[in-house]
């Protein structure tokens, strides 16, 4: 049972603004929730518990099951956080159909073949069941490599695509098992003399290079393993490695997909005027206040009535947007610690640091630039609060 000190009430029109909140850094530090978030959802919180504007949760984790995130957000925020309102990195995949069909080579850790099913993958093989298919391919542990030679398998159905959906455990089992696949065409067994080019599809979410827990230094995250894999691919084979699609934060595709739930979970509420404005808040410069930056500029050129690039693949969205303008929040609870000379992308003036974005991306350093930088997110939701004369007494 959870006990609120609620703030007083607001006497307000329908919101016309919403939030788009980063877990990781923002809400949470590994399983501990940040003092400054209790706060925050105390703000949000009407005194019948409801949230007074539409919120949802972006993450670019990946490796649990939409409704187990909800719940963990709800026992730590003490609100009820519904599946429906948590976007993780892979979510926006529902999107891509064409591929839903084909037997696709997954990889990640967690209940990774229910994730899949989830965004509506029928046909599903995992790393394991490969390995045990062609046990002569994982040969790094000296522990796990037989003893005797086994008979090559001659009914194993090729494998259509790769589907990757978050860091896996045995990093180099996957980079091993992923590479067999491409080189021989979904055929791992066989092997082939020339290399395909263009390579099987590859649809692979979550491009952070790092994310931050409870250690004091960032922690590396499924952007360095796919940092791994496309030098890899380019060392061996001399081409570059493609992706059909690219999800999670900073995937112009992820924040279509955000802002369709803001709408949806404002007509739920029966809050009749449209969200024009969304609120993203993020502790990480290169995925959150990027993503943020960058899909303001689209929606600023869908505005103007022209027709903006996706970026990184996938489908394109078919609700028109009545957002107008996405604004970026960077706190400092996270990977952007203005006090650490460690910390990645600094938001104003300094030399720049190494880019850690995605290959993928063009490095800009403007859109790394917060529109606004506050200490954590319950500073965060005061200064929208009193941008959208929300503020409280």
């Amino acid at each position: 049972i959870y006990a609120w000190f609620f703030l007083p009430s607001f006497s307000q029109s329908p919101p016309t603004f919403g939030f788009l909140l980063d877990i990781d850094g923002v809400l949470v530090r590994g399983h501990r929730v940040i003092p400054a978030a209790l706060e925050a959802f105390r703000r949000l919180l009407n005194s019948q518990g409801q949230l007074q504007v539409p919120v949802v949760f972006v993450t670019n984790a990946g490796n649990s099951l939409q409704h187990s995130k909800a719940q963990e957000l709800s026992a730590l925020l003490g609100c009820e956080v519904d599946a429906d309102q948590v976007i993780l990195s892979h979510s926006p995949m529902k999107l891509f159909s064409e591929y839903h069909e084909k037997r696709m080579l997954v990889s990640g850790q967690g209940p990774v073949v229910e994730n899949a099913q989830g965004l509506g993958f029928r046909n599903v093989v995992t790393m394991d069941e490969l390995r045990m298919a062609f046990p002569l391919l994982d040969m790094v542990d000296l522990e796990r490599r037989l003893k005797t030679t086994p008979l090559p398998r001659t009914d194993f159905p090729p494998i259509e695509g790769v589907l990757l959906l978050g860091e896996p455990v045995r990093w180099e089992t996957s980079l091993q098992l992923i590479m067999d696949v491409l080189l021989s065409n979904g055929s791992p067994g066989t092997g082939l003399a020339t290399p395909p080019y263009p390579h099987l599809p590859i649809l692979a979410s979550n491009m952070d290079l790092l994310w931050m827990a409870e250690a004091k230094m960032p922690r590396f995250g499924h952007g360095t393993f796919l940092l791994c894999l496309e030098t890899i691919y380019q060392k061996v084979t001399g081409k570059e490695l493609r992706y059909e699609g690219l999800t999670g934060k900073p995937s112009i595709l992820t924040y279509q997909y955000a802002q369709d739930l803001i709408r949806r979970q404002a007509e739920r509420r029966g809050w009749v005027a449209p969200i024009r404005k969304l609120y993203a808040v993020g502790d990480n410069p290169t995925s959150d206040i990027y993503g943020a930056n960058l899909f303001h500029q689209y929606l600023q050129k869908a505005t103007r009535g022209g027709a903006p690039e996706l970026g990184a693949g996938g489908p394109r969205q078919q609700q028109p947007s009545a957002s107008q303008s996405c604004i970026s929040i960077l706190v400092c609870t996270g990977v952007y610690n203005p006090r650490n000379l460690q910390s990645t992308e600094p938001v104003l003036g300094g030399e720049q640091p190494p880019f850690h974005g995605h290959r993928d991306l063009c490095f800009s350093p403007g859109l790394m630039e917060a529109s606004h930088v506050v200490n954590d997110v319950n500073e965060a939701v005061q200064l929208v609060f009193r941008e959208e004369g929300w503020a409280s007494e």
